[in-house]
């Protein structure tokens, strides 16, 4: 028996005609940058999300780096200012902070939901906090009517990293992407929304912000050779667009797929060494991943008992952002902080199979042994 945590070749296979035809219409065209593939996806991309402006870049850290940078270009933020952020997300959501000369402010998460505290965001503004970045991770809605307020009392920018959400609503039907100033995309092949390779983009009300933005990923051009910015090469490629435009047609279609396989885990899931966060409304889970937190310092036995077994899982993420060798001479980082919620978050995430090419047998058996293990 083999479950893998994701086979990305039966996930493309599952649109593969499409997908090929798609990638020989671009080799066949001979414009692979800057072409109509990109324009076609950036309109859907950006209708879909529910937002004016969608630009396309190279990754997902990238978007959310040039989100900040084009702040700092605007004279909206500077150098020392302070980002809100949560403690236990991917460690890209700090990097594009850091990587802007900004102070992460990181803000433990609650345990049930495993996104940021809302009741602790208060208590960690000052007078140079700028902004507020929420990370709608494993797919959950991160967003909260009391950060939107936040937002508002203290004139902070509201940033989503929505990496990992690509489908998720609000509870009022705004798609994650669409609810703060600025959304960070990432098209990373296991995503939702995957490229074959890496990709990005950014999704934006702002007119200004999204000129800036593509002109600092196009080496900082707003025309050709001329050069208003000092920024990098970071594009989306036609080949990567041409993929991500196919595949965005059946993603609704995919991610309720996924909703079927999570309940499933949650209806059956039974073991008294397992929790699961809390189940939220189908409309506000893309189920990303779908994490348990396994007690008891049980967490990498069940990784081993399921991986002998066939099945494979992954952590998410096993060392939290402040205690990465990259962040331990930092100012804010001094002394170290202590973050018991991320910790134990950290200690005991396991994150089992789930995607678009899962069958529902295969979800029997991981629930099956799961059930079953009882060290």
């Amino acid at each position: 028996m083999n479950i893998p945590f994701l086979s990305l070749k039966d996930v493309t296979a599952l649109h593969g005609a499409e997908i090929n035809e798609a990638v020989c219409r671009v080799v066949n065209s001979g414009w692979y940058l800057q072409g109509k593939e990109n324009e076609r996806f950036e309109q859907h991309y950006a209708e879909f999300i529910g937002t004016k402006y969608c630009v396309g870049c190279a990754n997902g850290l990238d978007a959310l780096i040039w989100i900040f940078r084009a702040y700092i270009e605007m004279g909206v933020m500077k150098s020392g200012d302070e980002v809100i952020v949560p403690a236990n997300t991917y460690i890209a959501t700090i990097l594009a902070i850091t990587e802007n000369g900004l102070k992460p402010v990181l803000v433990e998460p609650k345990l049930n939901t495993l996104e940021i505290d809302d009741d602790l965001i208060e208590a960690a503004i000052t007078p140079k906090t700028k902004a507020i970045a929420i990370v709608h991770l494993y797919g959950r809605d991160a967003y909260t009517d009391k950060i939107g307020e936040l937002c508002k009392k203290y004139n902070l920018k509201l940033v989503e990293d929505n990496a990992q959400a690509h489908g998720c609503k609000h509870t009022d039907g705004r798609m994650t992407g669409s609810i703060g100033d600025a959304a960070g995309h990432s098209f990373y092949p296991g995503k939702n929304l995957g490229a074959l390779g890496d990709g990005g983009a950014v999704t934006t009300n702002d007119e200004e912000l999204a000129k800036a933005i593509r002109a600092l990923a196009n080496y900082g051009s707003q025309k050709k050779y001329v050069f208003r910015f000092t920024g990098r090469n970071s594009r989306l490629d036609e080949i990567q667009a041409a993929v991500l435009d196919v595949k965005l047609k059946y993603m609704v279609e995919d991610n309720a797929h996924r909703k079927e396989v999570a309940h499933y885990y949650y209806e059956h899931i039974n073991n008294p060494l397992i929790t699961l966060p809390d189940l939220l409304p189908d409309d506000q889970n893309a189920y990303h991943l779908f994490p348990i937190l396994v007690g008891e310092g049980k967490r990498d036995v069940l990784h081993d008992y399921l991986e002998q077994n066939g099945v494979g899982t992954v952590c998410h993420y096993p060392i939290a952002p402040h205690k990465q060798e990259c962040y331990a001479k930092e100012e804010w980082n001094i002394p170290q902080l202590i973050l018991p919620i991320t910790e134990h978050l950290a200690d005991e995430e396991l994150s089992l199979p789930i995607g678009p090419s899962i069958t529902l047998d295969e979800v029997h058996t991981v629930t099956d042994l799961i059930n079953k293990f009882c060290l």
